[in-house]
């Protein structure tokens, strides 16, 4: 099983990103999707996810109108784009596949049973 997440880097407040995240070794359209970060010294925290058919979706509050999260089943890829940034959202950001065919919708890092190895957003003031 593996998560590939790509599209990090440095950029200026106010700029954008899109971060990408492709998942092979198990079936994508059975799970929900999520995408986290963890920012140095602190705890990871959730970002977004989207269910498995794509018809329903969370933000982070702290994202809200800012970043959003779709996906591609035909890639099996899942996405997160990223409008507005602001230093404080510097941290390496992760994907993660949730448990197959779990109805509820979490924002919780104990619920995934996969996570990528992370991709480093940077955002410079």
């Amino acid at each position: 099983v593996q998560l590939q997440a790509s599209g990090g880097g440095l950029v200026q407040a106010g700029g954008s990103l899109r971060l990408s995240c492709v998942l092979s070794g198990r079936t994508f359209s059975n799970r929900h999707m999520g995408w986290f970060r963890q920012a140095p010294g602190k705890e990871r925290e959730f970002v977004a996810a989207i269910t498995r058919s794509g018809s329903s979706v969370k933000h982070a509050d702290s994202v809200k109108g800012r970043f959003t999260i779709s996906r591609d089943s035909a890639k099996n890829a899942v996405f997160l784009q990223m409008n507005s940034l602001k230093p404080e959202d510097t941290a390496v950001y992760y994907c993660a596949a949730d448990r197959a065919y779990t109805d509820i919708l979490s924002s919780s890092p104990r619920a995934m049973e996969y996570w990528g190895k992370g991709t480093l957003v940077t955002v410079s003031s």
